[in-house]
């Protein structure tokens, strides 16, 4: 992939999973914090599923929308846009109903000095959103933030492990979804809370970060070993599809890639690429946060792109100069602070 538009095309090609499981459930999609990273992508995913398989739903986009750009963008793919404050709770309300809603919309970076606002988005709107779509299917965000260290030997987190958050965005991120299931138990509003472990697109994420350092002779820090990774486009098709596995209570579905990535192997792969020697400071830690997805693997199949095939894109993205965003993942951080 050379340009944004393949990587765009790429990213938003449905399989036939996905075009079969959406045509499982009825009505339209709504996707509230459509804005952020993997928002617009999500969407037009959906919406071309639903060309291609012939389906007669709608999909919604709702986010501040502070990017006229992206939002015209996102309207020229056939996806309807609102703009909404969704801490209103009057602009909330009048969002329009919908059977199916994916629900994105939460604050991680800068929660620092700003720890309200990270509760107020990650644990109070929940609530208000579980209200007003009561009646619907949701697909919860959340993260594998929410499960401990574990050592780097035993497979990572499954979804039967004991949630052990550290640090504020992480406790946060278990309130979600801890206020999303009482409204659950409360109304019967079946839900599926989605734990993800970074989605990797060329624009940003994990591996970006790796092969930009090793393009610009920084040190890699050690100290976090280990880490998941899985290509956003299957990442936003498990999303869709977890629209057939809601349940109440809810369930839960980790999402990430098979392997345990080493991040000293990554970076040498980059380095083989790139023609640079790869630059390493500490060691790596006996215990990383680790994610363990055979249940949706066993769900939906293995992801369709593999590790090698990112680290091949991403390589090539970085030599070409591909346009990137400035949105780190701090993935090396063991403190639990963002």
């Amino acid at each position: 992939m050379r340009t944004v538009e393949q990587l765009e095309n790429k990213l938003a090609e449905p399989s036939e999973g996905l075009i079969r499981d959406l045509a499982k459930v009825n009505g339209d999609i709504v996707l509230l914090g459509v804005g952020g990273k993997m928002g617009p992508s999500l969407a037009k995913l959906a919406m071309n599923a639903i060309r291609e398989g012939g389906l007669n739903k709608r999909v919604i986009g709702v986010s501040r929308f502070s990017n006229a750009e992206a939002r015209q963008e996102l309207e020229d793919a056939g996806i309807e846009t609102i703009s909404c404050e969704l801490l209103d709770d009057d602009a909330l309300r009048a969002l329009p109903n919908a059977e199916n809603v994916i629900y994105m919309a939460g604050n991680k970076f800068g929660t620092t000095g700003r720890e309200h606002f990270t509760w107020a988005m990650n644990a109070y709107l929940p609530g208000r959103v579980a209200e007003k779509y009561k009646e619907s299917r949701i697909v919860v965000f959340s993260s594998g933030n929410v499960y401990p260290f574990l050592p780097v030997s035993g497979g990572g987190a499954h979804e039967g492990i004991s949630p052990a958050p550290l640090g504020e965005y992480a406790q946060s991120c278990l309130g979600r979804e801890r206020i999303f299931e009482y409204h659950s138990h409360k109304n019967g509003t079946p839900m599926v809370m989605y734990r993800l472990n970074y989605a990797i697109d060329l624009r940003y994420g994990v591996l970006l970060e790796l092969a930009k350092a090793v393009t610009e002779g920084r040190s890699i820090d050690l100290s976090m070993g280990f880490a998941n990774v899985i290509w956003q486009g299957d990442a936003n098709s498990m999303a869709l599809r977890c629209l057939t596995e809601c349940t109440s209570p809810p369930s839960i579905m980790n999402i990430t890639g098979p392997e345990t990535m080493s991040i000293r192997w990554a970076a040498n792969e980059f380095a083989k690429r790139i023609g640079k020697e790869a630059l390493f400071t500490g060691s790596e830690s006996d215990n990383a946060l680790l994610n363990n997805a055979s249940k949706s693997h066993k769900q939906f199949g293995y992801p369709t792109v593999s590790l090698l095939e990112m680290i091949d894109w991403t390589a090539e993205w970085v030599l070409q100069g591909g346009s990137t965003w400035n949105k780190p993942t701090h993935f090396q951080e063991r403190k639990g602070n963002f």
